[in-house]
């Protein structure tokens, strides 16, 4: 069994994104409480932009609605050089809203209005799953997972395809890494959901789904008929290697 220590989690930098100041202020009052101390805040997309560029922050709650650029917008903007998690706060509570949030590289939704100690949970599962696969990938030797033309470098965490390196957001990365280190095995959605989100994920339903569907962009030649991460319907997923 696994101890994550969670007892540097006063030092992770949250930036807080929203216009308006009495729900950044509540947010901020509750973070403390439950011991984040480096919070920073932000009213319009471009500064959570600017601040971003000088020095990126452990993790992003993003509201949508914004006065000059849209949380959309500000994520698609921040993935170009950042893989940062990121959770969306919005007043809408649309299927299509919640698929592009997650589509466009978003780590997690929160419907408006929400309870400030939800999101501190929220915030606190996203760290303590990072622990977590930081932690295995020490216990474990690290290694080079090949398979076709892709290959996983578990020491610099990176992914690259014919030699090219491929862009992942974190939980993708994690999702993939999962995936490679079952390979050929059908893992359950409540499997891959527990190892990657952690069994304390109440998110929205489709997430996975969203993830797998960017992962084929990224990795397979042809997404529409992967010969990689494969769908076995009404079980879960596999990722397919074969023999050498």
């Amino acid at each position: 069994m696994l101890d994550v220590d969670m007892s540097n989690m006063r030092d992770k930098k949250i930036l807080l994104v929203d216009d308006e100041v009495d729900i950044l202020n509540l947010l901020e009052t509750v973070l403390k409480k439950e011991g984040f101390n480096n919070i920073h805040k932000a009213t319009l997309g471009s500064e959570a932009i600017k601040i971003c560029e000088k020095n990126p922050p452990d993790l992003i709650v993003l509201d949508i609605m914004l006065p000059d650029i849209d949380g959309f917008e500000v994520c698609r903007r921040l993935r170009e050089f950042t893989l940062v998690p990121i959770i969306f706060l919005s007043a809408k509570d649309e299927d299509v809203d919640k698929l592009l949030g997650l589509g466009i590289g978003g780590d997690d939704y929160i419907t408006k209005p929400f309870s400030p100690k939800e999101v501190a949970f929220r915030i606190k599962a996203h760290f303590r799953r990072n622990e977590y696969f930081n932690l295995k990938s020490q216990c474990h030797q690290k290694r080079t997972i090949r398979f076709g033309d892709i290959e996983i470098d578990e020491e610099k965490a990176e992914v690259r395809k014919k030699n090219e390196p491929v862009v992942l957001t974190l939980k993708e990365y994690n999702l993939l890494l999962y995936l490679a280190q079952n390979p050929n095995k059908i893992l359950s959605k409540s499997q891959i959901l527990d190892k990657v989100w952690g069994n304390d994920f109440e998110g929205y339903d489709n997430t996975l789904m969203v993830h797998i569907r960017h992962l084929r962009q990224k990795l397979e030649d042809d997404p529409a008929n992967p010969k990689y991460i494969i769908t076995v319907k009404g079980l879960g997923y596999k990722l397919v290697v074969e023999d050498n």
